[in-house]
């Protein structure tokens, strides 16, 4: 077999036939991301039923109906079900990746849907407004599995140069999956009293979908690699998600990645990290930090709140009772719109800029969203369209940048044993602050009135300018050179970690590294070309 520097141009080349990469996305964003989004719209066209069906089960049972504040609280408690089984779904999604792999994960999750299924379509037969709260935390834990396996398999599967549009395809179908609920929530579809049941239970149908689809496509190959050190299997899946050979360049770059991973464990075979050593390791700490910050702000700018009280909201916005629901479908359609927008530009204009202008943006509308309920209050006319106009503005700008970037930054600036954990922690923080955002959202409009949204524009502003000065570019760009420029973003701060057990500093292993991972052809190791090879 020729080496590296005597491949001919052509093969060199990142052009690949992706059909197969397409399909497994596909499949795997059906039954994953989607059912995130699609889980979020549908529980809000039932509500009046479930509230109904909650009082007349109570009454039945002990002869006494509930107080509407007790009622409230029985929904506050189905809602906040799906953030905790979310929340535990987010810890569950880094040991079942690490242990069963991304896809054979993705796979397994679909049992927590299945179960949710059989209680929702059976407590009305049982009479129990008990199940419907189980449920909706089943159905959370295979959101939070998903959401975070998900972008980690599309991030580890995808070739450099489309990395960014394949993973961002994780908020595209989140976006398809809140707009096709909404639309199934109708009236005239499920959105009935007596259909109620069969719209909650309408997620099985993904489920099964992925069920029977994603199996025949291949595992990540950067797991079957640095994690299993099967080098074979590898070259099988590289080969199928580039529809013909691997890529002599692309195995490169994989193999450099499996060398870093053995240099920071200092040549020990790879090992996944828990989430406290990654808090314990300070050459991560701007990393981890950055993915946090983003993480949190995600939920806390309040978009996904939005969903869950749009017609709270639209009501507060003047709109009429009758029309809600119709308008609630803009909402899914407006974000469904913008993440196929940001899916075409991400590979044109970058990550950063796109996170950073997304929340900027949003920080504009929530100044305009509050003049015009301000004057909205005071019989302006006009100002209730206005503050519609800024809701579905507000949406754009979300999906825009911040709903699929998010996602897409553990699985870029952390190497293969990292990962894992730190999807975990970047999980974790959504579904926590999804949580948070559900319970005080109502207090918070409540209370603060017309200046409702002023604490979500603290929050976006805070997140632009904190991500502005962290969150360095990462578009087209190696772990390696991407760890370079957190290094040099934050002033070269790991440079003065030394390793005072060894005596060296692994972080010059990684650099050394990072001059490999730079694909510059007169820096090809001939050696390294005939082992990819053969």
């Amino acid at each position: 077999m020729k080496s590296a520097d005597n491949v001919p141009e052509e093969t060199r080349k990142p052009s690949f036939n992706g059909v197969t990469l397409g399909l497994t996305v596909l499949c795997a964003a059906i039954g994953g991301t989607f059912q995130y989004g699609y889980n979020i719209s549908i529980i809000n066209a039932p509500t009046s039923y479930i509230q109904k069906f909650i009082n007349d089960t109570y009454m039945e049972r002990w002869g006494t109906g509930l107080d509407i504040p007790e009622v409230t609280l029985v929904w506050t408690l189905i809602v906040s079900a799906f953030s905790l089984g979310g929340l535990l779904g987010a810890l569950l999604a880094g040991p079942m990746s690490v242990r069963f792999g991304r896809k054979k994960s993705l796979l397994l999750n679909n049992s927590f849907m299945f179960a949710a299924t059989v209680l929702v379509l059976t407590c009305r037969v049982a009479k129990s407004f008990e199940m419907i709260i189980i449920a909706r935390f089943l159905v959370g834990m295979n959101s939070g599995v998903s959401m975070n396996v998900q972008p980690m398999y599309f991030g580890e599967s995808a070739p450099k140069h489309l990395r960014g549009a394949v993973a961002f395809s994780s908020a595209v179908f989140t976006a398809f999956g809140i707009f096709l609920g909404q639309v199934v929530g109708l009236t005239e579809v499920l959105g009935s009293e007596p259909l109620w049941p069969y719209l909650l239970a309408s997620n099985a149908l993904p489920a099964l979908v992925q069920l029977l689809t994603l199996p025949w496509f291949p595992e990540s190959p950067r797991y079957l690699l640095i994690d299993r050190g099967d080098r074979e299997a590898c070259l099988q899946a590289l080969g199928r998600l580039r529809g013909g050979e691997a890529p002599i360049l692309e195995m490169e770059e994989l193999l450099q990645e499996q060398q870093m991973s053995a240099a920071i464990n200092s040549g020990s075979t790879s090992s996944a990290k828990t989430p406290w050593s990654l808090f314990k390791d300070r050459n991560l700490r701007s990393q981890l930090k950055t993915v946090m910050a983003a993480s949190s702000a995600m939920m806390l700018c309040g978009n996904d709140s939005i969903y869950f009280y749009a017609s709270y909201i639209f009501q507060e916005a003047g709109i009429p009772p009758e029309k809600i629901q119709y308008i609630t479908i803009g909402t899914g359609a407006s974000e469904l719109t913008a993440s196929i927008l940001s899916n075409l530009l991400i590979e044109r204009v970058g990550r950063r800029y796109l996170l950073i202008g997304g929340y900027s943006l949003m920080s504009c509308w929530s100044i305009v969203f509050t003049v015009a309920l301000a004057l909205q209050s005071r019989k302006v006319t006009g100002m209730a369209y206005l503050s519609m106009v800024c809701v579905f503005s507000y949406i754009l700008s979300f999906g825009l940048g911040p709903a699929g970037v998010t996602g897409i930054l553990p699985a870029e600036i952390f190497d293969q044993t990292a990962r894992p954990a730190a999807y975990m922690i970047a999980g974790s923080l959504m579904w926590v602050s999804l949580f948070l955002m559900g319970i005080l959202l109502p207090f918070i409009v409540n209370g603060l009135g017309n200046f409702c949204f002023l604490p979500f524009l603290c929050v976006c502003l805070v997140s632009a300018v904190f991500l502005g000065l962290t969150l360095p570019e990462t578009k087209g760009k190696t772990l390696a050179q991407i760890t370079a420029a957190f290094d040099k973003k934050n002033q070269g701060k790991m440079n003065e970690v030394p390793d005072v057990m060894t005596g060296h500093d692994p972080l010059k292993d990684l650099y050394q590294l990072g001059k490999a991972c730079s694909f510059i052809p007169s820096m090809h190791d001939p050696d390294l070309g005939h082992k990819t090879a053969e």
